[in-house]
Order: structure tokens, then C-alpha cells, then sequence
């Protein structure tokens, strides 16, 4: 039997980590941290320091959506971890593999009584999938294995270790894990046949993608299904990009959950084969009582909700499920589809109206086909949170996962920057943008100076109506006064300049493609400020879409 030599405990916790393949541990640390963080220094992690705990969780979760594996952030107590609880929010509402890791005081011996003191674990647990403090350095490999299984099993989500300094100082005697792969479970041949009986006799059958089909190990199997089957596709928010949105079969993107042109045809079809959704996400249409059928793929079970209650539910690995439903069927579904082909023209055109309008400030609908224009098919668009993420949602087509990163789940303000800019550290190859409002920008825009330090390529566009203007739009819809919004903002340029980034601002429709080549050609940091009309959204997003008629 080997002898086991005794090690410091936090030299264990990240053998332990390392064990489990961790690049980067993004953090803000404490003196609680202290040990961590030597023994991070002694490791082949590397410790990327931020500048507020919510850029590191952030960009922690960025890390954990776009790879599959847990991003790890770290903090320290009290103020600290009370500042990942908005990033834990964005990973366990947006499926995302994130592991955070705070300090305590010592747990053994009280130093400071009560100073700073408040019950980290408690508070985290109502939104992790674990939320635990570590009590004795013999059980960090177990519990750091754990950590990782559960935060990256489906459905991912978040996980919290507490290390109290003087567990952290402390020799145990332990050894680290080794991690093993995960194997899903296959959906029985029962409900596979159901659903494809289903799928035949149906007369209008749709494809809903979402969230969960926006995985490592889901595209081909998707686009095999969509293209073997000839059946249209519609995605949610999160689901943008899983199959190429230039395809024929493609409807549109629900960016609202009822009303729109694409409601249209939701609402004639009669079966609708939802792969990856859940609840949730903003729902992409209702569900009524007695009318269409609706068939649940996904890993697990469909969450009932008033307006969601799958009749018939595939539960099981979903690459597997969607790849023995494309064999059941047998190749082209045979359905009507001169309907479905008549509302994709006619949404087609909606979505093209408005893209070479010259109006300045800029309307949504031509800063997003600009945008869409200087972006190539795998380059990356990060978006906060605001009143354009609906526009892009709607007008901006997606060629490939992972290149349209939204939040449509927790759809927190302050995440567009950090997203970005973990985007721009894995694909330094490719084009990479920050598409902020000026109200979420300004949340988290002291993680320029961490862009800079990184020495990341990275454009960061700043959309300017001097307003939180999603609540504005949503005060003129429910026929309140206009007031209370608005606020001002700093010269934006010289904001960007002070970091040591190149600003820039767009003085004209005809400027903001020229603005964008001449920031991505020169490399480094740089911030375009747009100033935005957006008149347009009660226009089109609620006066328009009162009028339409859904063609017969």
C-alpha cells in the first residue's frame, strides 16, 4: 500500500481542481483566499483577476456554457460572495457549469467575532445545485468530484464550496479524484415510437430548438434530423445558431412569447417537437388546452407550467433521441407545408424592412444588419441585456452555436462585457463583440481595464439613449407617463481612452460598417459608441404586429 504524505489542504483543493482540467480561476480575492491563492501560484492554473466578483462569475459561466466544462470563479466572504449570487443566478437559470469558491473566517477559533460573518451557504443554496462549506481537508477530493459532477451534468448548473482560512492552512492526508466521463441514459423504445407516430400522423408538424440542444455534441445530430425530415424549425433565444438559421426550413426566432408573425404559424400547426426547452427560458409560445400536441426531447423530464404540459415526453440522452427518431421516420416527413412556406416569406420581409435606413441615431433594424454584415459565420456577438436583445433576437440570423450569446433565463443586466470578453480569451482566431445597452454597460465597464490587461481583441459597442430604455419601451405600452428613466452617461470615447482602449463614435448610419472594419482591423480594445433611436420598437414591436393578420 503507497504511503500517503501529508499536504497542506488548499494545495489539495487545487491538485483537486487540476485533476479536473481547470485552465482559469477568475477571482477577486480576500485574505481569506490567501492560501488558495499560493497554492494557485504553485500550480499550471492561471488566476485571472477581475475587477468586481461579478465579472469573474460572469466570465466564469461564459467559460462553463461555451466549453461544457465548470468555469470556477473564487471570492472572499461576506461582500465578496454576496456579489457572485446575480453571476450563481445567470448559471443556475441558464444552465451553465460554474463552480465558486469563497472564503470564511476560521470555522475552529473565533479572530473577529461576527465581523463580516453571515451564512454564505444558506444564502447560495436556494440557486446551486450544492451549496456546501468544507469542514475538514481530508474530504475536499470528494467534494470538489462531486462539485464537478453535479455542476456539469444536465441540466448544468451551479455549485458553491465554502474553504474557512484556517481549513484552508491545515495538513491532511487525501488524495485527489480521478474524474471519469458521463454516459446519459437512452430514451425507451416505447416513447420513441409513440413520439414517431406522432411526428407521421401529423399534418403540420414544427421543430422548436432550444437552450438545451445548444450543447458540444448536438449540431449534427440536429441539423441531420431538421434537413432528413424536411420539417420547418423555430428556435428560442438560447437556441439561436444550433442549425444554420440561412437554412430553407428555418421560420424565425420567438423573441416574444405570442403575437408575433411567427406565432402565425405556431399557432396553425398542430404538432410542435420541442428539443431542448424548458420553462425556464421566456416562454416561445403558449400552450392551451385541447389543441395542438406537444412532444418533450430532452435529458430530463418537461417542468409542467401553466402554459407548458407536454403530452408526450422523450427523456434521455438527446443527441441519441433525436437520431433514433430521424431512423424511425425514415427520411421526409410527409405534411403540408404551403403555409409554413408562405409566413416565412412574409416574415422574411419584416425582417428585412428597416436594414438600410439612414435615419441617425440609428434604428435597431440597421445597426443589427450591420452588424450581421461585418460578423463572419463563426465570429461571436455577446449580448447584455436591454430592449436591442429582442431586436437581434428577431433580425439577426445565427450560423453556428455559441455565436449569439444571450440570456434569456435569469436576462440579468451587466453580463454582456464579462461574456465577451471570455469569448475573445477561447477564440482569439475570431471576431468577437460586446453588444451593450449604455445602462448595462456601465454596470460592469470597469472590465475594460481587465480586457486590456489580458491583452484581449475585442470590440465592445455601447448602444446610447441615455435611458434604461427596455422599461421605457414597456412604461409606454401598459400607457404610462414617460418618466423617470432617463439619466446621463460619460463621454464615452474619453471613458474607453482612459482605460487605454480606442474609442470611437459612430456619426452616421452610412459610418457604422467603416467604424467596425477600421476597430476589428487594428486589433486590441475598442469601444464604438452608437447613439439609438428607438422609436421603432412601438412601432413594429407593438403597433405593427396589433394590426397583422395571419394569413389563411
Amino acid at each position: 500500500m503507497t504511503e500517503i504524505t501529508e499536504i497542506k489542504a488548499s494545495d489539495l483543493f487545487v491538485s483537486a481542481l487540476e485533476a479536473e482540467g481547470v485552465e482559469y480561476i477568475f477571482a477577486v480575492p480576500g485574505e481569506e483566499n490567501l492560501d488558495m491563492v499560493e497554492s494557485i501560484r504553485k500550480s499550471t492554473i492561471k488566476l485571472i483577476l477581475t475587477r468586481h466578483e461579478q465579472g469573474a462569475g460572469f466570465m466564469a459561466a461564459t467559460y462553463g456554457r461555451l466549453t461544457g466544462k465548470a468555469g470556477v470563479c473564487m471570492a472572499t466572504l461576506g461582500p465578496g460572495a454576496t456579489n457572485l449570487a446575480t453571476p450563481a443566478a445567470y448559471a443556475h437559470l441558464g444552465g451553465m457549469p460554474l463552480i465558486m469558491i469563497t472564503g470564511q473566517k476560521p470555522i475552529k477559533k473565533s479572530k473577529q467575532g461576527q465581523f463580516q460573518i453571515i451564512d454564505v451557504v444558506g444564502l447560495f443554496d436556494p440557486i446551486c445545485k450544492m451549496s456546501k462549506q468544507i469542514v475538514h481537508g481530508n474530504t475536499i477530493p470528494s467534494l470538489v468530484r462531486e462539485a464537478f459532477r453535479l455542476c456539469e451534468e444536465e441540466r448544468p448548473g451551479a455549485v458553491l464550496l465554502e474553504l474557512p482560512e484556517d481549513i484552508a492552512e491545515e495538513l491532511c492526508n487525501s488524495q485527489v479524484m480521478t474524474p471519469h466521463k458521463r454516459h446519459y441514459a437512452v430514451a425507451r423504445e416505447t416513447v420513441l415510437n409513440e413520439a414517431a407516430e406522432l411526428i407521421k400522423a401529423a399534418k403540420m408538424p414544427l421543430i422548436l430548438i432550444g437552450a438545451g440542444a445548444n450543447r458540444q455534441n448536438v449540431r449534427e445530430v440536429m441539423c441531420n434530423f431538421v434537413h432528413a425530415t424536411g420539417i420547418p424549425f423555430f428556435v428560442t433565444q438560447m437556441g439561436k445558431g444550433v442549425v444554420d438559421e440561412r437554412s430553407e426550413l428555418f421560420l424565425g426566432t420567438a423573441a416574444l412569447s405570442e403575437g408575433d408573425y411567427l406565432h402565425c404559424a405556431i399557432e396553425r400547426s398542430d404538432l410542435i417537437i420541442n428539443i431542448g426547452h424548458d420553462v425556464i427560458e421566456k416562454p416561445p409560445f403558449f400552450m392551451h388546452q385541447d389543441e395542438k400536441k406537444v412532444i418533450h426531447v430532452n435529458y430530463k423530464s418537461a417542468q409542467v407550467d401553466q402554459v407548458y404540459f407536454p403530452q408526450v415526453e422523450v427523456v434521455g440522452d438527446l443527441a441519441a433521441s433525436v437520431e433514433a427518431l430521424k431512423v424511425k421516420l425514415g427520411g421526409k416527413v410527409d405534411f403540408d407545408s404551403r403555409y409554413f412556406e408562405t409566413i416565412k416569406l412574409a416574415i422574411d420581409k419584416h425582417i428585412e424592412e428597416g436594414a438600410g435606413d439612414s435615419r441617425f441615431p440609428i434604428i435597431p433594424q440597421r445597426f443589427v444588419a450591420g452588424i450581421r454584415e461585418v460578423m463572419g459565420d463563426e465570429d461571436i456577438i455577446a449580448l447584455d441585456n436591454g430592449i436591442y436583445k429582442i431586436w437581434f433576437a428577431r433580425n439577426y440570423k445565427a450560423y453556428h452555436p455559441h455565436t449569439v450569446l444571450l440570456d434569456n433565463a435569469l436576462a440579468t443586466m451587466g453580463a454582456g462585457l464579462p461574456s465577451a470578453m471570455m469569448a475573445a480569451m477561447l477564440y482569439p482566431e475570431r471576431r468577437v463583440m460586446a453588444i451593450c445597452g449604455d445602462g448595462g454597460f456601465m454596470m460592469n465597464s470597469q472590465e475594460m481595464e481587465t480586457a486590456i490587461r489580458l491583452g484581449l481583441n475585442l470590440v465592445v459597442t455601447v448602444l446610447n439613449d441615455n435611458s434604461y430604455g427596455m422599461i421605457r419601451w414597456k412604461q409606454k405600452s401598459a400607457g404610462f407617463e414617460d418618466w423617470g428613466l432617463e439619466f446621463g452617461n460619460p463621454d464615452f470615447v474619453k471613458y474607453a481612452e482612459s482605460y487605454g482602449a480606442t474609442g470611437h463614435r459612430v456619426y452616421s448610419a452610412e459610418n457604422l460598417i467603416p467604424t467596425f472594419e477600421k476597430a476589428f482591423a487594428a486589433g486590441g480594445v475598442h469601444l464604438v459608441e452608437i447613439p439609438v433611436d428607438y422609436s421603432e420598437n412601438q412601432k413594429v414591436l407593438i403597433d405593427e404586429l396589433a394590426e397583422k393578420v395571419c394569413l389563411i
